[in-house]
C-alpha cells in the first residue's frame, strides 16, 4: 500500500468502503478547466474528481456538498509523489483513518498504471488530511500529533479548590480541571436607540439570550462540577434576585464583618493594595469595584489563632450563591480554609490564594433562612493551615446574584445581573477595561460584550496566554484546559427536518498565528470541536432524530473562536427560528442529554490533552426512597438486582433505610454506579 499513514491500518478503507453502496457511480463528467497541466496531471485530476463525485452522490460517505473542489493536482515524476489539494470545504467535514484510507483506495483505482507506484498525498486547508484527524479519533497514541497536546500538566501544582468534605476523589474525570464557558448574548445597552433591549428576536416565547442558559446553569454546569470540574463564566450564574455583600466597609444592613484572634500578637491588618468596596452608586464608565476599598491581611497558623467571619442579613429564605474574594500573590497561603454554614450544615473548602485574587470566586449554591443566623448563615475564614506563616487575604463575600449594577446613560438595566451580557459582568467581577471589556472605551456594548468573553479567558489563564493587548498580563494564573461559546442559530427549513448543529473553531489566532502562546498547535481547536460536535449529533440521531443534521466544521474568524489563547469553541446547537428545533430545544430531557453530550465531549478532549483513560459519571438514579427502620436493624450497603443499591444511617430507632435504582446508560454502557 503506497500510504505513508503507519496508523492506517488496510482494513479501516475497507470497513469505510464497505459502508459504502455497491451500485455503480453516476456518470462521470467533468467541469474543471484543465488548461496548463501536463497529462499526468489531467489523469491524477480525474481520479480524484471521480472520488469526490462518490460523497456527492452519496455512495461514499459522508455525502459531501459540490462545493467541495479541488484547487490543484501536483504529480512529481522525481520523488514519485501526487499532490491533490482540496479546497477548504472538504475539511468541514469530520476526518477519520477509515476516510482517508478510503480516499487513497478509490483514487488510485482511477489512476492510469504508469501512476500506481506513486505515492499519494491529500490535502486541505493546506493541511495534510491525516492531520485533521483529531487525536482522540486516532487509532494508536504513537501516532498522535505531539505539537497539539500540552507540554506540562498543569494539574500537578495546588488546585484553586479543594471540596474538603468531599468523600470520594473524581479519577478519570475531570477533578480540578478548569472549564470557562458561556451561554450567547443578553440584555445590553444599544447605544443608538437609547435603551437597553435583547440582542437576538423573540421566537418560540424565548430569546437566543436566555435559551442556551437553559442548558448550561440546570444542567451542563453541574455535571462538570459533579466530574470534578471548576466552571468559570462571565455572566452572573444564580438567578436568585437578591444580593447581599458583607464586607470590612459594608453598612450594618448587609449584615455583620468580624475578626477574631485568640493572641495579642496575631492581628488583622490593612493589605497595601486596593480591594473590593460595595459601590454605594451604580457603577459608571471604567469603575472597578474592586479598586474602590481595602482588604484585611493576617499570616497562617499550624493552629487557628485568628479568623473572620461574614454573617449576612438574608432578604428572603432561599438559595443562594456563595462567593469569595481575596488578594492574591506568590507568598499567600494555598490552603486557606473556607467554611459555608448553611441550613445543610457546614461545608468546608481549601483555597489556593496565591491565584484567583480580586474577582469572585464560586463556592457553589446554598439554602440560608430569612434574617441573620451566626450559625446557619455566614461564611468562615480561618487562617489554620499546614503552611505557618503564610500571608492569608480577607476580601468581601457576597451572597446571591443580585440586580444589575452597571449604569450605562443614567439608567441601569432594570433586570437580574444573569440576564444582562458579559460586559456588564466582568466590570463587576473585577476584570480589567482596558484589556477585557472595554475595548470599545464604551461607545459600542455590543461588540465589548462578545469580544469581552474571550480575553476574560485569556485574563484567567494569564501570562503568556494573557489578553491580545497584553499576552504578558498576569491575570489570575488559572489554568484554563478549554473554553465553549454555547450559541443557538437562525436559519429555518421548507420540512419537518432539523437545521442542526454547526461548530466553529479558528484555525489562527488574533496575530495571524497557527500556534498558542506557549507553542501548541492551534488544530487542537479544531479536534475540540469534531469531538463535541460529533458527539452531540450521534447522541441525538441516537435517541431523538435518526437525520439530526451535521452541518459544517467550521474553521472562520469568529471572536469567540480566535480570540481565546486555550482551546476553544463556538457551538451553534440548533436554530432558534426553525420549528423542528425548537420542538426538542423546549423539551427537558433533550436539554440535558445534550449538556451531558457536551460534558462527556469535553471529558474526551481533556483526557486525551493529558493521556488517562475516562470514566463517564451515571445517570441520575431512580426509585430513591428512605424509610425509618426500627433500632435491631443491623444495615446493609450492596446491589441487589431489582431492588437496587440500599445502605442506613444511624444505629438507633430513628435510622434510616435509603435505597435506589441505578439508571443505565444506554449509549455509555460503561457509566453504571457501583456503590
Amino acid at each position: 500500500m503506497h500510504l505513508r499513514f503507519p496508523y492506517i491500518p488496510l482494513f479501516a478503507g475497507l470497513l469505510f468502503l464497505t459502508a459504502c453502496k455497491t451500485t455503480e457511480l453516476p456518470r462521470w463528467e467533468s467541469d474543471y478547466n484543465y488548461a496548463g497541466m501536463e497529462e499526468l496531471e489531467i489523469q491524477a485530476h480525474i481520479a480524484a474528481e471521480k472520488y469526490l463525485l462518490g460523497h456527492y452522490s452519496g455512495q461514499i460517505e459522508p455525502v459531501m456538498s459540490p462545493l467541495v473542489r479541488i484547487t490543484r493536482v501536483i504529480t512529481d515524476t522525481e520523488a514519485n509523489e501526487i499532490h491533490v489539494h482540496f479546497n477548504n470545504r472538504l475539511a468541514e467535514y469530520p476526518v477519520r483513518p477509515a476516510m482517508v484510507a478510503a480516499a487513497d483506495s478509490v483514487i488510485r483505482s482511477h489512476l492510469p498504471d504508469v501512476l500506481q507506484s506513486f505515492t499519494l498525498r491529500l490535502f486541505s486547508m493546506d493541511e495534510p488530511l491525516h492531520e485533521l484527524i483529531p487525536n482522540f479519533y486516532r487509532e494508536d497514541p504513537a501516532y498522535y500529533d505531539y505539537s497539539r497536546l500540552p507540554i506540562a500538566d498543569e494539574m500537578e501544582k495546588v488546585p484553586l479548590i479543594r471540596h474538603t468534605d468531599r468523600p470520594n476523589v473524581i479519577r478519570n474525570g475531570l477533578e480540578h480541571r478548569h472549564i470557562a464557558l458561556w451561554h450567547s448574548h443578553g440584555w445590553y445597552y444599544n447605544e443608538l436607540l437609547g435603551r437597553w433591549k435583547w440582542q437576538r428576536p423573540r421566537l418560540f416565547r424565548t430569546t437566543e439570550d436566555l435559551l442556551p442558559m437553559s442548558f448550561i446553569l440546570p444542567y451542563l454546569a453541574p455535571m462538570l462540577e459533579n466530574a470534578g470540574a471548576t466552571v468559570w463564566m462571565p455572566r452572573e450564574r444564580d438567578t436568585q434576585h437578591h444580593e447581599v455583600v458583607v464586607d470590612n466597609s459594608s453598612p450594618s444592613t448587609a449584615g455583620t464583618y468580624r475578626e477574631m484572634q485568640s493572641r495579642p500578637d496575631v492581628t488583622w491588618r490593612t493589605g497595601p493594595d486596593p480591594g473590593f468596596a460595595p459601590p454605594e452608586a451604580p457603577l459608571r464608565g471604567n469603575e472597578n469595584p474592586f479598586r474602590m476599598g481595602i482588604y484585611r491581611e493576617s499570616l497562617s497558623d499550624t493552629a487557628e489563632t485568628a479568623s473572620v467571619e461574614w454573617i449576612p442579613v438574608i432578604p428572603e429564605t432561599g438559595d443562594y450563591a456563595v462567593y469569595v474574594s481575596y488578594a492574591a500573590s506568590d507568598s499567600n497561603t494555598t490552603d486557606a480554609r473556607y467554611t459555608v454554614y448553611h441550613t445543610g450544615g457546614p461545608t468546608s473548602f481549601s483555597i489556593n490564594q496565591q491565584i484567583g485574587g480580586g474577582t469572585w470566586i464560586y463556592l457553589g449554591h446554598f439554602r440560608f433562612r430569612e434574617g441573620q443566623s451566626g450559625q446557619w448563615g455566614r461564611v468562615k475564614l480561618s487562617n489554620l493551615s499546614d503552611e505557618a506563616d503564610r500571608r492569608i487575604t480577607a476580601d468581601a463575600v457576597r451572597f446571591g446574584g443580585g440586580m444589575g449594577v452597571v449604569e450605562r446613560a443614567g439608567r441601569t438595566s432594570g433586570r437580574a445581573k444573569y440576564l444582562e451580557g458579559a460586559r456588564y459582568y466582568l466590570q463587576y467581577a473585577g476584570m480589567p477595561d482596558s484589556l477585557v471589556w472595554g475595548l470599545n472605551q464604551n461607545t459600542n456594548d455590543y461588540s465589548d460584550d462578545f469580544q469581552s468573553r474571550g480575553e476574560w479567558v485569556n485574563y484567567l489563564r494569564g501570562a503568556p496566554y494573557g489578553p491580545n493587548r497584553d499576552r504578558m498580563a498576569r491575570g489570575l494564573s488559572i489554568p484554563v484546559e478549554l473554553s465553549l461559546a454555547f450559541h443557538t442559530d437562525a436559519g429555518v427549513t421548507r420540512n419537518d427536518s432539523t437545521v442542526g448543529t454547526l461548530a466553529i473553531y479558528s484555525r489562527i489566532d488574533m496575530n495571524d498565528d497557527l500556534f498558542f502562546p506557549d507553542g501548541k498547535s492551534r488544530l487542537g481547536n479544531r479536534d475540540l470541536s469534531d469531538i463535541m460536535q460529533t458527539q452531540i449529533v450521534d447522541d441525538l440521531r441516537a435517541r431523538y432524530d435518526t437525520t439530526w443534521t451535521r452541518r459544517a466544521l467550521r474553521n472562520s474568524r469568529y471572536s469567540e473562536s480566535m480570540r481565546p489563547n486555550v482551546p476553544s469553541v463556538l457551538l451553534e446547537l440548533l436554530s432558534h427560528q426553525n420549528f423542528r428545533d425548537m420542538q426538542f430545544a423546549l423539551d427537558p430531557r433533550y436539554r440535558f442529554d445534550v449538556a451531558r453530550s457536551i460534558y462527556k465531549s469535553m471529558l474526551r478532549f481533556v483526557a486525551t490533552q493529558h493521556g488517562y483513560e475516562v470514566v463517564v459519571q451515571p445517570l441520575p438514579v431512580t426509585h430513591m426512597r428512605a424509610e425509618f427502620v426500627d433500632s435491631g436493624y443491623s444495615g446493609y450497603s450492596g446491589y441487589s438486582g431489582d431492588a437496587g443499591y440500599s445502605g442506613y444511617s444511624g444505629d438507633a430507632a430513628d435510622s434510616l433505610r435509603i435505597s435506589w435504582r441505578p439508571q443505565p446508560d444506554p449509549l455509555e454502557p460503561s457509566a453504571e454506579p457501583d456503590a
